[in-house]
């Protein structure tokens, strides 16, 4: 199920299903609405946003109340989360997913919002973008790249390509948004060459492997995988994540993996990456794509959950097409 897509002058609402909106500077706050403006989107704010307790989240009432007005609400046409955290799986047994699937829309996020989006999508075949936050486009620089694949998602009909970006950065961006180095980047690391062609399904690694074993969990059949993870990730639980993941009964169909960049903290280099797949026999005869856009390395793309995807990698050549 395909939400309508936005149009300017379409109201964007803003929710805090996992972290509170009130981490987030005001002058961040303040860039974020001013560039969805720009773009043509009217933007208002879930009544909850900044509550927040000694978790700096709030009630499930609270969240699970503004998830529901955002949907409900005929005048509201898309939905951003406002950051990630820790807590949003806590909603997924109090969410009403009748209502969700009377009123499709756009919804976004990544991170720890994988749990929502997967959840959803399982619940009720609403395709669901993995993509910037509300707080992304509080990002003052090197934020184009984000922009353009957001608007390629969200407003138009016609597929899309996931190209690399010219750079990236991993700066904390949040704390000083007047020094931060990119990185020049001209492909993405091809670690198994080959042609794929299936349903995109992931997130973040770490999150979706909260699912497993739950109704909300989404089918790996037939699918091409996209998983990423944040810096308190290390190689060591990213290949035992990957192998519970791959030890799913519907996993044995996989048929491509894309993987996220990850981000310095972690430590992951190219070849432990190339290792640990190596160790995957199961991944022996699919195409492995990683250094992709998307996660928490900065440009992203936005990645439509549940969409077809067409990918081909040869040498350093990599094409990754969507369409949602």
């Amino acid at each position: 199920m395909l939400p309508n897509r936005l149009s300017p002058g379409d109201e964007i609402r803003v929710i805090a299903p996992s972290t509170s909106m009130a981490v987030i500077k005001g002058k961040q706050v303040e860039l974020a609405t001013e560039r969805l403006n720009q773009l043509g989107f009217t933007v208002t704010f879930g009544k909850h946003v900044e509550d927040h307790d000694e978790f700096f989240t709030t009630s499930i009432e609270q969240r699970i109340e503004d998830l529901h007005d955002a949907f409900r609400d005929p005048n509201v046409k898309g939905i951003l989360t406002a950051l990630g955290g820790y807590h949003a799986n806590q909603l997924l047994n109090y969410i009403d997913y009748d209502l969700i699937q009377s009123n499709p829309k756009v919804f976004c996020g990544y991170s720890d919002i994988t749990a929502l989006s997967a959840a959803i999508y399982q619940k009720t075949g609403l395709i669901i973008y993995s993509g910037p936050f509300f707080s992304t486009f509080g990002v003052k620089y090197g934020i184009d790249y984000m922009l353009q694949s957001f608007l390629e998602a969200v407003t138009n009909d016609a597929p899309y390509d996931v190209n690399p970006s010219p750079d990236w950065s991993d700066d904390k961006w949040y704390l000083d948004q007047e020094e931060r180095t990119f990185i020049k980047q001209e492909n993405y690391l091809v670690i198994h060459e080959g042609e794929a062609e299936g349903k995109l399904i992931g997130g973040n690694l770490s999150t979706l492997h909260l699912l497993q074993g739950t109704e909300y969990m989404p089918s790996l059949k037939d699918c091409i995988l996209f998983i990423e993870e944040d810096s308190e990730a290390h190689i060591h639980s990213f290949d035992r994540v990957l192998q519970s993941l791959l030890q799913q009964p519907d996993a044995a169909s996989l048929r491509g993996i894309l993987i996220g960049r990850f981000q310095k903290e972690s430590n992951v280099t190219e070849a432990a990456l190339k290792r640990v797949i190596a160790t995957k026999r199961e991944l022996k005869n699919i195409p492995v794509i990683a250094n992709v856009n998307f996660g928490h390395v900065q440009p992203i793309a936005t990645i439509p959950m549940g969409a077809n995807a067409v990918i081909s990698c040869s040498g350093a050549a990599t094409t990754i097409i969507l369409n949602a």
